[in-house]
Formats: structure tokens, sequence, C-alpha cells
């Protein structure tokens, strides 16, 4: 292939066949005659000047594979990346690939890198498994090699394979070779085990953590609902012990120990641990825990004897014939007198003594006797060791030891590149990063052309690291400091929360012990912060950021403090309280904020990858780029919840669908709406046909609509029986599937020059279908049902190929990776499934998310999953590791609902928090919270005597609460159908029933006292979104989404009248104080409506428009005369009832006004919004009384001049209460 300009190389390849290539133990002139290619073809690949053939590749392929050259049970992984990498012209062939596994597939027990002598695998009684183990490497380094241990492998391999042991404890000091013997057993045993899974300790994850990891691998259907207690959860390790053969290696168990004179006891926070290792050495099962440490946890020792299942092996280091092949391996050579003097040294400890060759052959010319006559063997442990060779490094040598110990990952070349504040030419990297890999400072990572460091290196150069922080802080002189980021804002979720702990923590601890009081300690924090303010932008390195994490963490949050004027490079301030702080004039680069939402009913992902999408309960849409690192733009798209998205084929464009009814069309560039199309009720789905040219939108009106694209036009109606909750395309554009509240499936076929038919209809799902996904290949389509289960069906014949079960709740979306090999599936059990589709079996269960999981995205290449959730936070997921390596985290409460205590003095609102809060209207007391809805609350109502109030949600349930002690007295659940959910209530005026609107159920009238269902109101399948009571008590109002009012008699639910006339959806009603009149509040298309109905005859007496959009709220005075409204622009109209006309209009919420409720004494009105805020007005000035509203998390947060920020994240920010002041203002306080 083509020679490239030097400009043009391409390190990463080239890195990684040097690393492929000394794996293989063979010089470029070996490869080269191997591959009948010329040895400066090889040059050329490892200089990144040009790429192999594709039939040299395939050959080097088989080579590696042949010799165990890839990473073992990543090898498929790592040859496509590999063929990626090399740019070949053609795609891999698959069918070659399986045959090279097929041809090169020996037994798992000679998969083990030989130890330089060789080991001779075992004879096993033991009735091997039919079908090769699964192994999970986690975090495990790649060894290819290892030195001597001969004997401690056939003795660890007897007790593990012949004497069954349950705990085997591998004991010895650091950089003894504990993990690569531990490795290197686990492919010697492999075979025996069902399931063979390493995990590392290093960074010190909780037992919780640790446990939940391993069930996910192990046992993933156990933890569709993560167990409350640690009990439970090792109760489901020893229960998947007890199925089949588990062995469970884990490494540097040392890190959760205390230090100090106690040796043994597990430091504080990290005593479950000790519960885990008791119940696995005392429990019969048939499987093996491993463990390496330095030193024997105190659990284990009463336990252990020469005859019990539980055993522990110390290593003694190498012997001489071993150290002898080592150093000949490094082309050190020396008398049998000189191999024994430093076997002796330095303890046979292989680390130790690969450093030590490597200076030798460095410095002494590779002579052992030059060395020990040059005063410079270093006598004590591998500690003082690893400092010496520390101090003798060079300084990019240095510095890649502390960018590797803060990251605590593999990492390649380029990342290592794009952290360093000045990196140096490229060439002077690789030749550190080589000189460190011959020193054996640094080890290959699993990733391909990754590095990383063994776990006792790690803990040098970490400690190395906070002392040389602590120190450069407490003598005010900072270089490290700014040079090394301590904790990175983009770094993948699990390694930021490690260097809080392993890092940024420590360095808190070194400096409480340094000075007298935490006072001190902040005081000399904020000079530093004022310090690096007066130097250069370019001279502020990481330094500001590492202050704010170390304040952060000392302080708990930001409030107050001053970081106007500094370089802020990878600030971590999501879900960071920042109140009265100061970012003016601060320039800001990779830093994290909270985001400006709070439910993510859908989420996308363009086709390319450049944009990700979410849309949030405020109608609004966000949209990111660079992996959702960076806001690109946020807008208000509708009036309603945005609950469907979809990038077009080509990623230009985005469709969204609201519940108000609309589909939109929007170009992703600057956020300009293309076109609108109406539904006559709410939308759940948007779907672009693969061509582009089409869109799909379905919803609960019970019709498909297919619009063209370029103009907005409807070309056609496909009409359903029921509301259509879910829609798709198939891959191939000639087939729409859509679900349905019935349970049915339909599949409809297109065709250009017919209309659109039905050709079939599945039925399987005793629930509603709420998801949809077609396979890659269309061959198949998957859905999701309320009913918990994923159903697998033959597209062609229309045959159920198979159900998934496991979940144990509703589930709301289904999503197909891009290569079809893995389907995920979320709902109400807040845990996302991963499933295996070849295998048709469950792979691993993500746990993060609070509540309900809404929405699935993968991204084009299958590695990431994004998802949405009611509990505010998007979470992006390693789909191979099944590790949250990412949340973007939101905040914002809509208030769907408020109602006045019966003295005035207190409100209490409902919303999408999922809490019930009473305030104190006079601002003296703070918020008494009521906790027990486990989803939005969207009615609150007080009894007409305020004994009592009661709340409605989404989660199924109404509750009656006794407002004085907070405490819920009783829950009311429909008793025909457990998930029916509930909105807007109303109490009788005489207290004895509570009435509640209801999704598709009518409406339910409740005996208070005997807590039993008096009746139900149905007209049609509807929501029922507002229910009120005259004031006579005579009837019950209902409005909804299907346009009209119904009048209810009270005592038997009789229909009294149904009151048609809206052009859109009703959202709420009232009536005037003598019952007399109703007043209904909704829109559609763009204008708001209010009528005024005469409530005896049935008649519209009166119509009221000048809302630009749907109306929310009404409300009445206490004279009936005027009307109160307020609609989805955030506005608040006054209206006089008898001339129709509108009196006052003021500026209300940011987003819709959700309620309007009038004080029982008529003096104040009360409203409130998606802005997280409750205002209260003069009823009769229409003057602003004050605002209820917790602080938002950046409260007067002062962005004035900061730079960095995107118009986007300006917007949020402004939304969470920060405030930006004229720039010329700014500059003169300056």
């Amino acid at each position: 292939m083509g020679i490239r300009n030097y400009g043009e190389r391409d390190y990463a390849f080239g890195q990684l066949m040097v690393t492929l290539r000394t794996t293989l133990g063979l010089t470029q002139a070996e490869l080269a005659e191997f591959l009948h290619v010329s040895r400066r073809a090889v040059g050329d690949w490892e200089a990144g000047n040009s790429y192999p053939k594709t039939e040299h590749l395939k050959v080097f392929i088989g080579l590696c594979v042949k010799h165990r050259a890839l990473p073992a049970g990543r090898e498929v992984e790592e040859i496509r990346g590999l063929w990626k990498a090399a740019h070949q012209k053609v795609l891999l062939d698959e069918r070659w690939l399986s045959t090279l596994f097929d041809q090169s597939d020996p037994p798992l027990a000679s998969l083990a890198p030989q130890s330089v002598k060789g080991t001779r695998p075992l004879e096993s009684p033991v009735t091997q498994p039919a079908a090769r183990p699964h192994i999970d490497w986690g975090d495990a380094l790649a060894v290819p090699t290892f030195y001597g241990c001969e004997q401690e492998l056939t003795l660890l391999t007897q007790w593990i394979v012949q004497e069954r042991c349950r705990v085997i404890s591998l004991l010895g000091m650091g950089g003894i070779g504990k993990s690569t013997l531990s490795v290197n057993l686990m492919h010697q045993v492999a075979e025996h085990f069902e399931i063979v899974l390493f995990r590392s300790l290093r960074d010190a994850p909780s037992c919780d953590v640790l446990l939940d990891d391993c069930l996910q691998v192990l046992s993933p259907e156990l933890l569709n609902t993560v167990p409350a207690s640690l009990e439970r959860r090792i109760s489901l390790l020893i229960e998947r012990f007890r199925k089949g053969r588990v062995l469970l290696v884990l490494d540097n168990l040392e890190s959760l120990l205390e230090e100090g004179n106690i040796k043994g006891r597990f430091r504080p926070g990290f005593e479950g641990y000790g519960m885990l290792l008791r119940r696995v050495a005392e429990t019969m099962h048939q499987s093996c825990l491993l463990l390496t440490s330095r030193e024997k946890p105190g659990e284990l020792r009463a336990l252990e004897g020469k005859y019990a299942p539980m055993r522990s092996l110390r290593l003694s280091g190498l012997d001489v014939a071993a150290c002898e092949q080592l150093f000949a391996e490094k082309d050190v050579i020396g008398s049998p007198q000189d191999w024994a003097y430093l076997t002796e040294v330095y303890a046979g400890n292989p680390l130790a003594l690969k450093i030590v060759a490597e200076t030798i052959a460095d410095l002494f010319g590779g002579e052992i006797d030059q060395f020990l006559s040059g005063d410079t063997v270093i006598f004590g442990g591998i500690s003082d060791l690893l400092s010496e060779q520390f101090a003798r490094l060079s300084a990019m040598e240095q510095t890649i030891l502390r960018w590797l110990a803060i990251v605590r990952e593999p990492m390649t070349i380029d990342e290592l590149q794009a952290m360093l504040l000045a990196p140096p030419p490229r060439v002077q990297i690789l030749e550190a990063i080589d000189s460190l890999r011959r020193r054996s400072l640094i080890e290959r990572g699993q990733r391909l052309a990754s590095f990383t460091l063994q776990a006792v290196v790690l803990e040098s150069i970490t400690t190395v690291l906070i002392t040389e922080v602590t120190n450069e802080i407490r003598q005010r002189k900072l270089h490290r400091f700014i040079e090394h980021g301590l904790e990175q804002a983009h770094a993948q979720e699990y390694v930021r929360q490690a260097q809080q702990r392993l890092i940024v923590a420590p360095i808190l601890a070194q400096l409480y012990s340094l000075y007298h009081g935490r006072g001190e300690i902040e005081e000399q924090l904020l000079f530093l912060l004022h310090q690096l303010r007066e130097q250069a932008e370019h001279a502020q390195g990481y330094g500001p950021a590492n202050l704010i994490a170390l304040l952060r963490q000392h302080r708990g949050h930001l409030e107050g403090i001053d970081l106007s004027r500094l370089v802020i490079r990878g600030a971590y301030l999501q879900g960071v309280e920042m109140r009265g702080a100061s970012l003016a004039g601060a320039t800001l680069r990779d830093t994290v904020f909270t985001e400006a939402f709070d439910v993510a009913w859908a989420v996308a992902i363009s086709s390319n990858g450049k944009y990700w999408a979410a849309g949030s309960g405020q109608g609004e849409v966000r949209v990111w780029r660079e992996g959702g690192q960076i806001l690109h733009l946020v807008w208000q798209a509708h009036t309603d919840n945005t609950y469907a998205l979809a990038f077009s084929p080509s990623g230009r464009t985005l469709a969204t669908g609201s519940w108000d009814g609309t589909v939109k069309l929007w170009d992703l560039e600057d956020g300009a709406l293309l076109w609108t199309g109406w539904h006559t009720d709410m939308i759940r789905s948007v779907a672009f046909s693969p061509d582009g040219q089409t869109l799909a939108s379905a919803g609960d009106d019970a019709v498909i609509q297919l619009w063209k694209v370029t103009s907005g036009t409807n070309v056609q109606t496909l009409p359903h029986p029921d509301p259509i909750f879910s829609m798709v395309w198939s891959p191939d554009g000639s087939m729409l599937a859509s679900s349905s509240f019935d349970g049915s499936i339909r599949l409809w076929q297109l065709q250009e020059t017919q209309l659109a038919t039905c050709a079939k209809i599945l039925i399987g799902h005793t629930n509603w279908v709420f998801a949809l996904a077609f396979a890659p290949d269309g061959t198949q389509l998957a859905s999701g049902s309320w009913d918990g289960t994923v159903k697998l069906w033959e597209v062609a014949s229309g045959r159920e190929r198979q159900t998934l079960t496991g979940h144990t709740e509703r589930l709301y979306a289904v999503a197909w990776s891009p290569d079809g090999r893995t389907l995920a599936s979320a709902g109400f059990g807040n845990t996302i499934w991963l499933w295996d589709v070849e295998r048709s079996s469950y792979r691993v269960a993500l746990h993060g998310h609070a509540a309900v999981v809404y929405s699935l995205a993968f991204t084009p290449d299958s590695s990431s999953l994004l998802s949405g959730s009611e509990d505010g936070t998007l979470r992006v997921w390693d789909v191979e590791s099944g590790q949250c390596v990412h949340i973007i985290q939101g905040y914002m409460v809509s208030f769907y609902d408020v109602a006045w205590s019966l003295d005035n003095t207190r409100l209490a609102s409902g919303g999408s928090d999922m809490l019930v809060t009473i305030w104190d209207v006079a601002g003296g007391m703070q918020p008494q919270v009521l906790r027990g809805h486990s989803w939005t609350v969207f009615g609150v109502v007080w009894s007409p005597d305020g004994r009592l109030l009661a709340s409605s949600g989404r989660d199924n349930a109404i509750r009656l609460w006794d407002p004085t002690t907070g405490v819920c007295l009783h829950t009311l659940r429909d008793p025909d159908y457990v998930d029916t959910i509930f909105y807007g209530m109303a109490w009788s005026p005489d207290g004895q029933m509570v009435a509640s609107g209801s999704y598709m159920r009518g409406v339910q009238v409740w005996n208070v006292e005997t807590h039993t269902r008096c009746w139900v109101g149905r007209t049609h399948p509807t929501r029922i979104r507002c229910v009120a009571w005259s004031p006579d008590g005579t009837r019950l109002a209902s409005c909804g989404d299907d346009g009209s009012v119904c009048l209810w008699d009270s005592f038997d639910g009789a229909l009294l009248a149904r009151l048609p006339g809206h052009s859109g959806r009703v959202r709420n009603i009232a009536w005037n104080p003598d019952s007399s009149r109703l007043a209904s509040g909704g829109g559609g298309r763009g204008e708001g409506e209010i009528f005024v109905w005469n409530a005896q005859s049935g008649e519209r007496t009166q119509t009221l428009k000048g809302h630009p959009d749907s109306v929310f709220a009404v409300a009445w005075n206490k004279r009936g005369d005027l009307l109160i409204s307020g609609g989805s622009d955030g506005r608040i109209r006054w209206w006089e009832v008898q001339s129709g006309e509108c009196l006052r209009v003021c500026e209300g919420h940011q987003g819709a006004v959700q309620s309007l409720k009038i004080s029982p004494d008529g003096r104040l009105l009360a409203s409130s919004g998606d802005d997280s805020a409750i205002r209260l007005w003069d009823l009769e000035s229409a003057e602003p009384q004050g605002t209820l509203r917790r602080d938002r998390p950046y409260e007067r947060l002062n962005i004035t001049g900061t730079r960095g920020l995107t118009e986007a994240q300006k917007i949020t920010l402004r939304t969470l209460g920060a405030i930006e002041e004229k720039a010329a203002e700014f500059l003169h306080d300056s």
C-alpha cells in the first residue's frame, strides 16, 4: 500500500505492530522472512509509513493467533481493531476469521503462556465442561511470559482442580509476581470452569460495587432489581457458586487492608469483604475464589488447614536458575556467584530483577560485576527500588508515569498527548515509552496499542504524586500541580470516582495532618487560587481545576467561591452547588456542568455519531456533539413532553414528536424549524424511512401519518384500532411495524405506487407493547411490553421466535445494536438488560438509574449505549464491560399542581421530582417534604377540613397523607388494573369522596373513609387530565385529550352531559363559585382556547382567545367575574368574563404554566410551572408577591464575561440560576 508523508505517519498503527512483533519474540528480519517481505517493509509498517497488503496482514494475524500474541478472550475484537487500523481496502473476511480459530483451537490449558522452563498441564479427573468457558479478563494485564514458579503453579492447580479448594490466598511482597502467576493459573485451569472472572481491587471498589459487577457477568437475571443489602448480594453470589463451577480471581486485596500494626484487618468502609470471605469459605459450593494479597486477611487465618478447603501460598521469589534465565533474556552476563548474590539482595523479586537487569544493560554494558562494583545496589524493599528508579528517569518518563497513575487504566499515545499541556514531538514520547517498557515500569494493556502500570508501580507512583502535590501546596510553589490534572471531568465515570477516592481524598488527608484546622486548609487553597489568578493564562495549567477539586471535596460545595479570571481546565462541576460563586471572566475548557432538564423521555444518536439528542418533560430538545461532551443546541421545541426523536439518515435534520400533538422537523446547524405537522392527540413515535424521503409519526390518535420530508406534506394516513405506542421502519424501507394499546403488533407493507396495507398482525403479548426494534438485517423484530417480556419475531412468517424473560417490571424501550449482536431492553425495573442475540440469552445487566428508563440508543459502532431516565440523568454505558462511563446530570422540576391549605398559610405541590412538598407561604419555615411516590406526582388536593392531603401520580397510586406528621395513611390503587396512571384530583365539598382522572381508565371516585372505589366514569379510552367538583357537590366535571368536557352525577357516576368543541386537548377545568358556569382551557394547532359553558344547558356562552398556544390552567375569582389563565408560553392572563376582554398579561414562568389556584380568602393567586418555581400574585392587581423555590444549583453564579461556554451552555446555566451582567459593567468592575 502507498507510502505516507512524514507528517501523516500513522504512529498508532506502527506502535501496534511493534507491540505485536515483540510479543511474538521476533526481530524485524525474522518477521520479514516469515512474511516473505523485506525487512524495510516491516520497518515502514512500524514507523507508520505504510500498511501491509491484505495477504501479508492475514499471515501476520494467523501468526499472532497461533502463538497467542493477542489478549486471551479478546482475540476477535483485537483482530477487528487491527484490520481497521491497517486501513484495508477490503472488509474483514468473517468466514476466514472463523476458520482461523477453528484451525487453532487447542485445549484451554495450552493457552497459558509457557514459563521459561515450561510447565506441563496436569491430568485432571474432573469432567470437563462441554463448551469453552466464558473468560472475563477485566483489567488483567497482558502477560506473555513468566519466570519460574513451576512448582507453585502445579500446587495451585492441584488445589483448584483435584482438591476443589473454595478459597486460595496467593501471598507475597509487591512485585513478586502474584498477579502474573494468577493470570497464568487462570489459563491453566480455565477448562475446568464454566466462567472465569478476573477483577482488580487496586482502585478499592466497595464490596457492593464489586459484587454487582461480578453478578452482572455471573447471573444478571438475579439482579433485575438491585438487592438492598450486602448480605443478599453475597447470597446471590454463593447461589451462583453452587449452580456451576466459577473461578473468581480478586487481585490486589491489600488495597483494602489497613496499614500499620494491625495486620489483615479491612479498612473502615470495606468490612463487607470480610463477610464475603467468611461466607465463601464456610459455605459448601463447587467454585473457587482466588485472592492475591501482600498479607493474609484475618478472616481466613482460623479457617485454613492442610485438609481444609481454604489454603494459602506465600511466594518466595525466583530461584537462582530462573533469575539467570531472566537476566539472559536482557543480555546481562555474570558468574553464578553474581546471579546468586542479586537473587539474594532482591529476594528473587521478578519486578525488581527486571528493573535491575535493564539498568545493568543500559549503564554497565550488561556486566553484573561492573554494576556490583559501582556501589549502585539498592538494599531494601521494592518500594525503595522503585523510588530510586523513578528519581533516575527523564522528565518525560516521569510525566508519563504520573499520568498513568492518574488515569488508572490503559491509555494510548494519542490519549497521553491530548493531556500534556505542551506535548513534545511524538518521537520523544515513543522513545520514553520504549524506555519505560524496557525497564519493566509499564506493561502492555488489553486495549490495542495501550500501556498501563502494574499494581505495585501504580501504588508507588500514586504515592509519589500525592507527596509531591501536598508539598507543593504547603510550600505554595506549584509545579507538578499545574502540569497534571488530578481529576478529569471527561474521564470514564468509574475512573473519575477512583481519582476522587485515591488521589484527591488522600491529598486532603495529608493536608489535614499538616494543618491545625479545616479553616487553615481552605485559606491555603484560596490563597493559591488568588496566586494563579495573577499568572498568565498559559501558566495556570491544571492548577485552578485541581484546586476546585480539592475545595469541592473539602467543603462539599463551591458556594461563594471566587473563580473569576481563572483558566479552568477539565473541572467537574456537575451536581455541585455553586450558589453565589463567580466565574466572571474565567476561561473554561472541557468543564462539565449540570444540565437543565428533568426527565429524559427520548434519546437518539445520529447515524454518524456526531450528534446526540434528548427530549425533556418540559418540551425542550437538547443536542450534544463529541459524544455527549459539548452541548451544541437547546431549544423549546414543544409545549409538552418531547416524547419522540429521530435523526434523518443524513444526520442534518432532527424530527421530534410531542404530547402536544405536533411533529416537527428541525435543522441541526442552527435549530431552525423547517415544518410542523399535526395529530389530534399526543405523539409517541417518529421514524425516518431509510432513504430519508418519508417521516412517519404515530400516537394516541390511533393513526400513522406519513409525511414528505422535503415539504411536510401528509402523503398517507394508516388507521389503527387503538393508540399506537411505537413504530419503526424495516432496514430496507419496505415495511413499517407498529405496536398498540391492545398488545398487538402490525406489519405494514409499503409500496411506491400503492397505498400501504396491513400485511400481518402479530399476537403474543398480554399487555401494552411500548417498544419495537428491527434487527439490522431486517429478518427479526424485537418487541418490549408492559407484560415484562421481550419477544423476537420472524418478520417473513410473523412467527414468534423466542420470548426473553427476566424483567420483573414493565418495559418501555428496546434497541438493537447496529452490528446486530446485542439487544438492549429497559423499563420500570431501573435496570437495562443486554441480550446476546446469537445465543438468545442475557449477557449483562446495567445498574445505575434510580428510576424508570424510558429510552435507549446505541452508538453507530455498537460499543456504547445511551439511556434516558425519569431520574433526570442520561447515562452512557460501555457495552462490552457494562460499566457506566459517562453521566449527564439534569436538574429541573416541573410542579404540575398546587393546592392551598384551608387557612391560607400553606401550599402543597406535586411534580416531576416525585415529591409532595408543603410550603410555608410566608417563607419563614423550611418546606416539608412527603416522600412515597416513586414517579411523577400529577395532582395534590387538601381535604375540605384541612386534616388530609391527597396526591396522585404516574406510579399507579393515590396517596392519603397526614399533612401534620407527613405520614402516608393509605394508598389507593385501581382494583381492576394495577398499571393505571392517575392525573388531576378533586375532593368533594363534603369531604367524603376524592376523584381522579386517569390514563385510559376513566374518572375514578373513591370513598375516603372506606378506601373503596365508588364508581368509574368512562366515555371512550383517553387521558383525563383534570377533574373538578361543583361547589354545590352535585356534579363532577372532567376533561381530557379527546377534546371534550364531561359532567357526571356525583352520586352514581351517570354521564349527564358531554360538551365537545375544543380543537385539541382540554387540559384544565374550573367551576365558578355558584356552580352555574364551567370554564375549560385547552387548544390545538397553535391557538389557545378558553370556553365558558352554561353548566345547566351545556351551551358554550363565551370563547376567550389570546394565548398563542395551548391553555394549561384556568381559575375563577371569588366573585365569579374574573378568569385567570396560564398558557404554554409561560404567561398568565386576567380576563373579564362578561366582556371577554383580556385585562392584563404577566410573565409568569419559564416554560408552561401548569397550575393556577386561588387562596381560600380570595386574595392571592398561586401559579406553578416548568421552571421549578411557585409564584404568588395579588389577585386584583396582578402584582407579584413572592416566589417559592428551592435554590437551583447555580443560583446567583456570575458568568459575566466567561469564555469557553457555548450559547446553549449559557442558556442552561441561566436557567439553573446563573446571572450574566453587561460585559461593560464587568470590565469596569475588574
